[in-house]
This record gives structure tokens, C-alpha cells and sequence, in this order.
């Protein structure tokens, strides 16, 4: 089960990001207010799974969902760059978040 929320907070950790993107691009309160939302519910996720986690575990998937996710959110809707490079980059931190996910 912390393993599912988990997941979620980095989800939320990963909307965060886009809401910063678009507040950034637009300044548009919504985003701000939302952004702030989705962080929030980010720490309050990653705080409950951590108390049956390892810390350096649950912060590494975090970081790890929120980075990929980041990362595709950008390239699918901001055009960012899709270079083979990036997309090894991503490649592998999904095989350590598997990971570390396999050898907990």
C-alpha cells in the first residue's frame, strides 16, 4: 500500500512541475495555486510512505517519478528535445527506481 502512494506523490510531484512550467509561461494565478496543491499533496504523500519505507528509498522513487514524468511532460507538450541521449537518461532511471523498488 505505501508503495501505492508512493506512486501517487510522485505523480503529484510530477504535476507540480507542469503547473510551474505553465504558471511560468502564462502567470496565470490558476497554475500558481495549483502548483502549490499538487507539492503539497506531493510531501504529505511522500511523508505518510515514508513512515514505512526506508527514507532513501521512498525519496529516490520520488525524485525518479517526478524527474521522468517532468521530463515526458515536456517532451510531449512543451516540444522539448526527444534526443536518443535524453531518452537513455530516462531509460535508466526507470531501471533504478524499478530497481530499488524489486530490492526492497
Amino acid at each position: 500500500m505505501m508503495w501505492i502512494i508512493l506512486v501517487f506523490a510522485g505523480i503529484f510531484e510530477m504535476l507540480g512541475i507542469n503547473f510551474l512550467n505553465a504558471y511560468v509561461n502564462s502567470q496565470k494565478k490558476i497554475n500558481l495555486w495549483l502548483m502549490c496543491v499538487t507539492f503539497v499533496l506531493s510531501f504529505i504523500l511522500l511523508s505518510i510512505s515514508m513512515g514505512a519505507l526506508p527514507m532513501s528509498t521512498a525519496y529516490a522513487v520520488w525524485t525518479g517519478i517526478g524527474a521522468v514524468g517532468g521530463t515526458l511532460l515536456g517532451m510531449i507538450f512543451y516540444k522539448e528535445s526527444t534526443d536518443i541521449k535524453r531518452i537513455l537518461c530516462i531509460v535508466v532511471i526507470l531501471a533504478s527506481t524499478v530497481g530499488l523498488k524489486l530490492l526492497s
